[in-house]
């Protein structure tokens, strides 16, 4: 057998005002084809896993480049195009193969396209014709288009958020491929729109026995190859928005659909319960600062790079300064132009610093004062359970009894490691700000003694009743009360 893998991945907020170029995904991850490092990220597990199937099964592998960049806003149009026609060269030259199994996201919006994947998979389809095997993973926060389904035999879909099991599902993905290329499956794919918007944590109920009960069906019954919820992607202003299921059976095209339509109306039966509650920034600070064990995290939920922010609100630390607050930690904020004035005085020197809030409206107010720096890192990383997350030069920074962290990089708070790499012992501080919306609850929750998710400012658009959509649709919930109306009674 000959499988074509690569991967081409990013989460575009289609109201963050950070364009990004390739650039971006040269910062992030920009592997040509195999130089991509043995430890998968978040959306390149297909190759690694590909990897050790193949050699297990003496198959050929053919890798093509592998590109992830970190959420942000729209994608320049030049540098989607050029990605994209280099893995579609790439999969040319390697032709003829039996399967194409890709690492996506799916919530990429570039300018010129609202469905990049789509446009990739597509493309995809036509270069191999209909009777290749094509299939891809997932992230849940993606946009499942009628394209995509039209272009690919299935799709797995990581289970967890925080997304722990993302090495999981690529074996998942890669056992139904091997199984469907020795003729033991016929892979059915069925897709049931739940017609809503929310936000699904499986750190807590109810979704964490939703996804359970999903686990239990996948063991128990041989007709089902796989299960999946696409959560959607709020931040995305895209037409097929929303919350869908998806069910891969081996060959039960009629059994599939009744069971995605099932479980996805047992989702909707339970909207607007999912999400885990939120207290502002001053309830936040007052409750961690009375607590009388630390670390307390108090997660900035809302400004979290992962989503697309910037990664660079001040409300929180705001709050914090003018309370007083000592033996606070916070990591990170991101701030390239800081890091470089950090960069440049030196370890040990104090040296008047703006830093903070330079974004967008309702990130709070960019921070001034008399910093020392403490500790300087170049070209740091962090750990995010199997895979590294690079985050640039940083600059470990102390101001009024509190330690910054600031970044060059954007990314999310995702394990603490991001401050032992700037020498800052987490488990000291009394309180921790971290900026993620729960991706960072597998790493942290070891580690807190009690965790806040704190709604401060606005630098994402949180409330899908109220965000300004111009090509959502409606007639999904919240928009619409009740889309199914008596169906989901």
């Amino acid at each position: 057998m000959r499988i074509f893998t690569a991967a081409l991945a990013t989460e575009t907020n289609t109201f963050a005002p950070i364009c990004i170029d390739r650039r971006a995904f040269e910062e992030s991850l920009y592997a040509p084809p195999g130089q991509h490092p043995a430890t998968p990220t978040l959306c390149t597990a297909p190759i690694t896993v590909g990897r050790k199937v193949c050699a297990e099964k003496g198959w050929t592998l053919i890798e093509g480049t592998a590109a992830w960049a970190d959420p942000a806003g729209l994608i320049n149009r030049q540098a989607y195009e050029g990605l994209r026609d280099e893995i579609l060269e790439q999969l040319k030259a390697a032709l003829p193969v039996d399967a194409v199994v890709l690492g996506l996201h799916g919530a990429m919006v570039a300018d010129g396209y609202l469905d990049p994947e789509g446009d990739l998979l597509s493309r995809v389809r036509e270069i191999v014709g209909p009777d290749i095997l094509v299939c891809a993973e997932l992230d849940p926060h993606s946009h499942l288009t009628a394209k995509r389904v039209a272009a690919v035999n299935f799709f797995v879909v990581f289970k967890e958020f925080p997304h722990t099991d993302f090495v999981d599902r690529a074996e998942d993905l890669w056992r139904i491929a091997v199984d469907t290329l020795e003729g033991r499956v016929t892979p059915v794919m069925s897709v049931f729109d739940c017609r809503m918007i929310d936000v699904f944590p499986t750190s807590r109920e109810p979704m964490r026995s939703f996804v359970d009960r999903l686990m239990e069906i996948e063991r128990s019954d041989a007709d089902v190859l796989s299960l999946s919820v696409i959560h959607g992607f709020m931040a995305g202003d895209v037409p097929e928005m929303g919350t869908k299921t998806i069910v891969v059976t081996n060959g039960q095209r009629e059994k599939g659909e009744q069971l995605a339509r099932s479980l996805g109306l047992d989702l909707f039966a339970k909207r607007g319960t999912f999400m885990m509650p939120s207290i502002d920034e001053k309830q936040a600070v007052s409750q961690a600062l009375a607590s009388p064990k630390g670390p307390v995290v108090i997660a900035d939920m809302w400004d979290n790079p992962g989503g697309g922010t910037a990664g660079d609100a001040t409300v929180i630390l705001e709050e914090l300064l003018a309370r007083g607050a000592k033996n606070v930690a916070i990591g990170m904020i991101w701030d390239p132009i800081a890091v470089q004035i950090c960069m440049a005085a030196g370890e040990g020197a104090e040296i008047p610093l703006r830093f903070g809030a330079k974004s967008a409206p309702g990130t709070g107010n960019p921070v001034d004062g008399i910093v020392k720096v403490v500790k300087l890192k170049p070209n740091a990383e962090m750990r995010f359970g199997d895979s590294i997350a690079p985050f640039g030069d940083a600059a470990h920074i102390h101001l009024n009894g509190i330690d910054i962290i600031l970044s060059s990089v954007r990314v999310q708070s995702y394990d603490p490691s991001l401050f032992t790499a700037l020498d800052l012992d987490p488990l000291t501080r009394h309180i921790l700000v971290i900026k993620s919306t729960n991706h960072f609850y597998a790493a942290f929750s070891k580690i807190a003694s009690e965790i806040l998710y704190c709604s401060a400012g606005t630098p994402y658009p949180n409330n899908p009743a109220t965000n300004p959509y111009r090509r959502v649709r409606r007639d999904i919930w919240p928009m619409t009360a009740d889309p199914h109306g008596t169906e989901a009674a």
